[in-house]
């Protein structure tokens, strides 16, 4: 039997005071690395580091009396490393874990992604002695995913393993129907979303007739290897968006790094820019906006797991055009955030566990974009 990592907190803002400290543990077999973190974790008066741990087989001795709210890990570590650590976590003292490597900055490697499939919940560029003016910067992020995580409640279940959408046959003969074709696909996700990606993802047929354009709000460093992880665990092809590329079917587009990605006035992709918008570049509301006004009833908005309001309201704006719109439930999020508010606005026509949305994804297309030919 497997083990799966289910999910969920109550929704709460950035900005919101905790009642209580938050307790955290550091692992990491550098010195040098603890000193940071426990520097930039300083910065934050509601963020208590209740202990710290040279590897993975010290730590877990250390969390039933230290009981932290958090665990910071790195991947690379003796006697135990990140991976067995955080299997271990979750199968014995279930605690959201954030991975803290500087594996992630390694180009092209989805190495530390593995541990999200293995129960971590984020993932942040390890800081090193020379962070300079980035202080202040990496000091907010670590300190905002820390707060986030802090409101996670996570438990393990065994059994849990979601069914392969059902394939429809695009390669059949068909027409176009008088009913609403679907061509595009934009999915927003935060805090969680690597996962829920990935069970989408992996569940889509190769042959899917459209495109699909992701946000996924993450730190810098990050990206390729959410890309090559994703590409390993799906039959699509996944790569970085390009400027004034056309989307084709069969592939997902991600944006750069820091910067926006919209659909023109012509149709292609565009990256639009590096300001942060409603706080976040990219943006699932910029994306979502422009896939509005160009696609309009023929596109699909999907809103996933994660913290605040980015999506909620341009996914409103392709409910608004005609196109269909799902919000993820909140059972089955990390984060009932920026789903939550989507549903609120009464944006979201459907709001559906993860493991049902590859499903209506499929169904939409198969169903409300092509009718079969029926041989006389």
């Amino acid at each position: 039997m497997t083990f799966a990592l289910l999910t969920k907190t109550n929704v709460k803002t950035p900005t919101t005071a905790p009642k209580q400290l938050i307790r955290v543990l550091l692992v990491d077999d550098s010195v040098m690395a603890l000193t940071v973190m426990q520097r930039l974790l300083a910065t934050a008066p509601e963020i208590q580091v209740v202990g710290t741990a040279r590897n993975g087989r010290e730590a877990l001795d250390l969390i039933p009396q230290l009981r932290p709210m958090v665990i910071c890990t790195d991947y690379l570590m003796p006697v135990m490393d990140g991976l067995e650590f955080t299997r271990q976590v979750m199968a014995r003292f279930p605690t959201p874990v954030l991975v803290v490597s500087a594996v992630v900055t390694e180009k092209g490697t989805p190495t530390t992604f593995k541990l999200l499939e293995a129960g971590a919940l984020d993932i942040f560029p390890k800081p090193g002695a020379d962070v300079g003016s980035r202080y202040p910067r990496l000091a907010q992020e670590l300190v905002h995913k820390i707060r986030i995580l802090a409101g996670v409640t996570v438990f393990a279940r065994r059994g849990l393993v979601s069914p392969p959408a059902a394939s429809a046959d695009f390669s059949q003969p068909r027409e176009l129907a008088s009913v609403k074709r679907m061509s595009i696909v934009a999915i927003g996700a935060s805090t969680g979303g690597p996962q829920a990606l990935k069970e989408i993802l992996q569940n889509l047929p190769p042959n899917l007739p459209v495109p699909i354009l992701c946000v996924q709000h993450i730190s810098d460093g990050f990206l390729q290897g959410l890309v090559d992880w994703l590409a390993l665990c799906t039959p699509l092809r996944v790569k970085v968006a390009e400027a004034n590329e056309l989307a084709v079917p069969g592939v997902v587009y991600f944006p750069p790094d820091r910067t926006h990605l919209e659909v023109d006035h012509n149709g292609r992709l565009r990256l639009a820019g590096t300001r942060p918008v409603g706080g976040h570049c990219p943006s699932v509301n910029v994306l979502f906006k422009s896939v509005a006004e160009y696609f309009g009833r023929h596109a699909l908005g999907v809103l996933l797991t994660g913290m605040g309001s980015d999506g909620a309201e341009g996914l409103l704006a392709i409910a608004k055009a005609g196109g269909d719109t799902v919000a993820q439930n909140e059972e089955s999020c990390v984060v009932f955030g920026m789903p939550k508010v989507a549903i609120d606005l009464r944006a979201a026509k459907y709001v559906l566990p993860i493991e049902a949305i590859a499903p209506k994804i499929v169904s939409l297309c198969a169903e409300s974009g092509y009718l079969y030919v029926t041989p006389q």
